[in-house]
């Protein structure tokens, strides 16, 4: 079954002893509004069985007071969703709702290979015709709960149906779970409350929700949270650890942990890593905001050269490269981002970027700063060429979509007019993870994927 539908997205869910919940999983679904921008929900339980609300839009806009009234409940969970490609939007709004089975499921990630899931749910007459993954993945939990099993016990009966990368919550009147593919791909964090316990994709919900840090829910890990405490489970007997680097590199809050590393100091490293790999001589090194921020500092703290900020950027935009259409894209950069031309008119430039997917973005950031005066441009990038596209949750599923795929590094260069292009090595990002090459999922910069990705290979076969 071919679909564009990917995801990337965030999850929250919230148990508690008083009715405060809801309120909890709005405030943590704030925190986590760069992980989705396109539709929000939440799930909560009331008397008498489930209750959503749910609306596409930036959390501030989807939810009123009036709303969170109505859904307020001990025990909810929360989602927020990035549109993709494909397929309308409004029908991609999570978390799921099954009434009859007071269920409730929100999923980030993608499932590439759906053959087993759409063989067991034609098998017991499931209509999936259409739907997305997540979808299906809620109708055979929900098929196994409809047999009379618990909430955990379909998770796990379920579970081997699931071949790609998810980390989700679910909930019905009493239960919240969580629980995350066998190589952890995303990140899943449990969280301590005053009274309760709260589950969420990244810990700066934690800090803003007032939560303590407990630990990293396991690839292959179920957690249970009841008023009774949690239980853990292992479900997968031997998992093997693969979190996606960009979310070092781009996607998560630098005030996120992951993985014991706090995200802001990777890029500090990626930042300094960088430095030791290129030495051009410059008068100011300006970030791409946000998510270039730290690595430009610690570009310019590594070689001594001038931080400025050369850019301002309206907070109140969408990230770029994830929307659907190029018109959009490009009409977003300029949106996006203003040149501060006292900060590099007749200034040497180093311009130091997250990543560079497909190329649009980055071009129209040399030509602004050579408007805004700068002699010079140099391009570094604190992340090797990005050639192979994401299968797991991020809206790049063509490699004609990505520049690196197809142009040199010198083509890309001379295309965006700078006057160098640098991008740091594999083995510099690798080491400012702190983590070892095995421990991570780098598929978008070397395609090697390490979970099966099944007919979806033929999309990298044809591109070549």
């Amino acid at each position: 079954m071919e679909r564009e539908l990917t995801e990337k997205c965030a999850v929250f869910g919230a148990l508690t002893t008083s009715r405060y919940a809801t309120r909890l999983r709005y405030y943590g679904l704030f925190a986590l509004q760069h992980r989705g921008q396109e539709s929000s929900g939440i799930a909560s339980s009331i008397e008498g069985g489930l209750k959503r609300h749910a609306g596409e839009g930036l959390v501030a806009h989807v939810y009123r007071a009036e709303d969170l009234d109505d859904l307020k409940s001990s025990l909810a969970i929360g989602h927020n969703r990035y549109a993709t490609s494909g397929g309308n939007p409004g029908d991609q709004v999570q978390p799921i709702v099954d009434s009859t089975l007071g269920f409730a499921f929100a999923h980030n990630g993608n499932l590439p290979e759906t053959v087993k899931l759409e063989k067991f749910l034609s098998e017991h007459g499931i209509r999936h015709d259409d739907v997305s993954d997540s979808r299906m993945m809620a109708l055979a939990i929900g098929c196994y709960m409809s047999e009379g099993n618990s909430l955990t016990a379909a998770i796990e009966l379920a579970w081997p149906l699931f071949t790609g990368a998810f980390l989700c919550v679910a909930m019905t009147e009493d239960t919240i779970a969580g629980f995350r593919d066998a190589y952890g791909i995303r990140p899943l964090s449990l969280g301590k409350l005053d009274d309760g316990y709260a589950i969420a994709s990244e810990t700066c919900a934690f800090d803003t929700v007032g939560a303590a840090f407990l630990r990293d829910i396991k690839p292959g890990e179920l957690v249970t949270v009841t008023a009774q405490g949690v239980k853990y489970k292992q479900v997968v007997v031997s998992p093997r650890t693969a979190l996606d680097v960009f979310e070092y590199v781009y996607f998560a809050r630098p005030d996120s942990m992951i993985m014991g590393r706090r995200v802001n100091e990777v890029r500090r490293k990626l930042g300094e890593n960088l430095a030791r790999e290129f030495k051009i001589e410059a008068d100011v090194v300006v970030p791409v905001p946000d998510s270039a921020i730290p690595a430009a500092l610690g570009y310019a703290a590594a070689t001594g050269i001038r931080f400025d900020h050369g850019f301002i950027k309206n907070r109140y935009i969408h990230r770029t490269f994830i929307k659907p259409t190029q018109e959009m894209r490009e009409c977003d950069v300029k949106t996006k981002l203003n040149p501060v031309p006292e900060a590099v008119m007749g200034k040497r430039v180093i311009v130091i970027d997250d990543s560079i997917v497909r190329g649009t973005t980055t071009a129209q950031i040399v030509d602004m700063l050579y408007g805004a005066g700068a002699t010079q441009v140099h391009v570094l990038v604190s992340s090797p060429p990005v050639k192979f596209p994401d299968f797991y949750g991020i809206n790049t599923p063509d490699p004609r979509e990505l520049i690196a795929s197809y142009m040199t590094e010198d083509e890309i260069r001379d295309q965006m007019g700078a006057g160098s292009l640098g991008y740091l090595s594999m083995d510099g990002m690798i080491s400012a993870t702190g983590w070892p090459k095995n421990k991570l999922n780098t598929s978008s910069f070397d395609g090697e994927y390490p979970i099966d990705i099944g007919d979806r290979a033929r999309v990298i076969l044809r591109s070549r």
